[in-house]
């Protein structure tokens, strides 16, 4: 039985009011697929009686089950390679410059799913700023309590580590334990996770020089993106990089924010230094 229209509007409303994520018609089949593994647990006959029976009957370790569901994201190491490269050859370069005082630098991987960006960045990290002496702490967040727990283990299987990893990285920044791949400690020291709400206080998080805002922004209405680019301002420090995924713009969103073209890539920057 297809999804009916009572249940994918509830779980459309259920998902916008918990993370602010924007489900529209035409999504029924991702709906459904995404939770046909927890109608199964259940016992339900399928997906549509899953739904009703939690909205007859609140249960909200289930409603948060069905969130995390619909909002686990694609990722792989180094997606779409262009981002990292302009990371590596001109960001940090102009970062080492700017913070040679200080010798340290914050990054925060704002939709950090599973880890792999989060590690990939660290991986970037550690011949062009960790050999040299500089600190480096990567802050991963993500809704999702049960990527975050994956993420946290840094612990892979060979499909996972066949998108988007060069052999030689893995070879040198991961060890095997049997069918998996363990990222390495020295790579693990540098990333420290933790949940996050997008639409919540980042007061806590602290102050950054780059934000990886990539590919979440795409799944919110007008108002929470301009909320969230507003925010994210604050928690850059001066002269600090954002950089979102390439269907991503400020433009037309948040206008306080300034675009330079590395390569492929547009980085963006607060106007007048930033945290206004």
């Amino acid at each position: 039985m297809a999804l009916t229209t009572t249940a994918f509007d509830w779980v459309c409303t259920l998902v916008r009011k918990e993370s602010a994520i924007v489900l529209e018609k035409g999504k029924e089949y991702l709906v459904e697929s995404r939770l046909v593994p927890l109608a199964r647990a259940a016992g339900a006959s399928d997906v549509s009686a899953y739904v009703d029976g939690i909205r007859l009957r609140p249960d909200r370790r289930a409603q948060t089950a069905i969130v995390e569901a619909l909002t686990t994201n694609e990722t792989s190491w180094f997606r779409d390679g262009a981002p990292f490269t302009a990371f590596s050859t001109s960001v940090v370069p102009a970062l080492k410059q700017a913070r040679a005082t200080t010798r340290s630098l914050r990054i925060w991987s704002a939709a950090s799913s599973t880890g792999q960006e989060a590690y990939s960045l660290a991986i970037s990290l550690q011949d062009s700023l960790i050999a040299e002496g500089w600190r480096a702490e990567i802050i991963g967040t993500d809704l999702s309590s049960e990527v975050l727990e994956k993420a946290k283990a840094g612990r892979y299987s060979q499909l996972e580590m066949n998108r988007g990893l060069p052999a030689p990285m893995l070879v040198r920044h991961f060890t095997r334990v049997g069918t998996q791949w363990q990222v390495n400690d020295d790579i693990k020291r540098m990333v420290r996770f933790q949940q996050l709400n997008l639409t919540s206080s980042y007061a806590a998080l602290g102050q950054f020089d780059v934000v990886f805002l990539r590919n979440v922004l795409i799944y919110f209405d007008l108002e929470t993106k301009r909320d969230i680019l507003s925010r994210v301002r604050k928690v850059l420090k001066p002269g600090g990089y954002m950089f979102l995924g390439g269907a991503e713009t400020t433009l037309g969103v948040d206008e306080n924010w300034d675009r330079e073209l590395i390569g492929r890539v547009s980085v963006h920057r607060p106007k007048n230094g930033g945290q206004a």
